[in-house]
């Protein structure tokens, strides 16, 4: 939407005292014809309307405009200063009927005023009443072109799909194709489900210009939501002949190649899709993804995805290498695994999901001060975890270290609800740390608890 604001009122810190010629300055810019002579107490009111409304204290505002309005005696030109101003407050009241009351009969007492237009059509954006919007917006194309671009936005809005259109075809006659129009025009098709008129306006703007790498990568994105991937693959294939240095062609290219066979191609894909600096983090972590289940199935890869990590910048996401873990988890390579959760919780230590996985695995391979240090400062995170206390008290214990190992399970106890085996436990770690404290009455009524709890089969 255009900047609807070009009527500008300035206003000074400190204002106790204006002189008349610098008032005359500021009525000077309300756009009205001559007002002729403007009495003492018009100037008074409606200066303290002004300058309350720049402080944002509009119902005041509103109480001078009133008192203007009585000081005006009928004059047309200063009542409608007035109305024009009522009807500004009101909007950023909220009461958009009076608003629009005032605003139409300003236009009524003094014709097409570009700038009541606006305000008017501001109050309609607000309300998002875009029908009442339309008419107003044909009215304002009339002072400026632009607004034809604002009236294919509420013809969408108010789906008249085929008029938006329309004008949009015609904006791209007039001043060429934008970014804004085609992303438009997109949401329409999308919106009338005329992904044919969609693939068909995409095939005339890559004719028109065949260097376009985002309109080949959309039209591949329509012919694979349409299940033709023949003709997807086929217009990957154009893109990379008319433009051989592309590497956004890659990010579709390696899926083709895979659901072909084709791996060697595929691999060289995703490599230089994992080197390009103009594709995103996001589209190369997710064909990381991919690729890390492609070496699931072709093993002899398997050597290539620690260079391929390491050909990462240095703010890698800790989800790639919690994905890198998962895999070696489901290689058995629990070592590996642990390696790269490690390196992931080192830069994404708010992640739950790759805490836990990396605690147990270092508790699993006797890390225990690593499991102490990095439960400790994953409870400042998460203090209201009970397996983040559990395993504290298990990496204490291990420590000999049984007072920060009871400190640690009797607070997260507290935490835990309707879980058995975790609480048993609990009960289990507790007898340990009481042992070690050389506490065998207490020692014993938790091991008592441990017993008590019969777990299902």
């Amino acid at each position: 939407m255009k900047n609807l604001h070009s009527y500008v009122l300035l206003f000074f810190f400190g204002i106790i005292c204006i002189p008349n010629d610098c008032y005359a300055q500021e009525l000077a810019e309300v756009p009205t014809d001559d007002l002729g002579d403007v009495s003492d107490q018009f100037q008074e009111h409606f200066f303290e309307a002004l300058k309350q409304k720049g402080i944002e204290n509009y119902e005041l505002a509103l109480d001078a405009l009133r008192k203007a309005e009585n000081a005006a005696k009928g004059d047309t030109d200063l009542v409608a200063v007035v109305t024009f101003e009522m009807g500004k407050n009101n909007t950023e009241l909220g009461n958009y009927d009076q608003a629009e009351a005032q605003f139409k009969n300003v236009l009524q007492d003094q014709g097409d005023r570009l700038d009541v237009l606006e305000a008017l059509y501001n109050l309609y954006y607000l309300e998002r009443d875009y029908d009442a919007a339309i008419p107003l917006v044909q009215r304002l194309q009339e002072f400026d072109e632009d607004y034809k671009e604002d009236l294919a936005n509420l013809y969408h809005r108010t789906r008249q799909y085929d008029k938006a259109l329309s004008v949009l075809d015609e904006l791209d006659e007039l001043w060429g194709e934008s970014d804004y129009r085609n992303a438009l025009r997109t949401q329409i098709y999308r919106a009338t489900g005329n992904t044919s008129g969609e693939i068909e306006n995409l095939e005339g703007r890559i004719d028109a210009n065949p260097k376009n790498e985002r309109e080949y990568l959309n039209l591949i994105y329509l012919y694979s939501e349409e299940g033709d991937t023949e003709k997807a693959f086929e217009t990957a294939k154009t893109l990379l002949r008319n433009n051989p240095q592309s590497k956004l062609v890659h990010l579709a290219l390696y899926k083709f190649y895979l659901d072909e066979g084709n791996t060697s191609e595929a691999l060289n894909s995703m490599k230089i899709v994992f080197s390009a600096q103009q594709i995103d983090k996001e589209s190369k972590y997710k064909v990381l993804g991919d690729f890390i289940q492609f070496v699931n199935t072709y093993p002899a890869y398997e050597t290539e995805l620690e260079t391929i990590v390491s050909g990462f910048s240095e703010d890698i996401s800790g989800q790639v290498y919690e994905k890198l873990g998962d895999y070696y988890i489901t290689k058995q390579q629990r070592a590996d695994a642990l390696k790269y959760y490690e390196k992931g919780i080192a830069i994404d230590p708010d992640n739950f999901s790759l805490l836990k996985n990396t605690l147990l695995l270092q508790i699993d391979f006797n890390k225990f001060d690593a499991a102490a240090s990095t439960s400790k400062s994953a409870l400042e995170i998460f203090p209201a975890q009970p397996i983040l206390y559990l395993l504290n008290g298990v990496a204490n214990n291990q420590l000999e270290q049984p007072e920060l190992a009871i400190e640690s399970l009797e607070t997260g106890i507290d935490y835990l609800f309707d879980d058995p085996q975790m609480e048993k436990d609990f009960y289990t770690q507790l007898q340990i740390a009481y042992q070690k404290k050389g506490d065998t009455k207490k020692a014993q009524l938790y091991a008592d608890k441990a017993a008590q709890i019969n777990l299902p089969n």
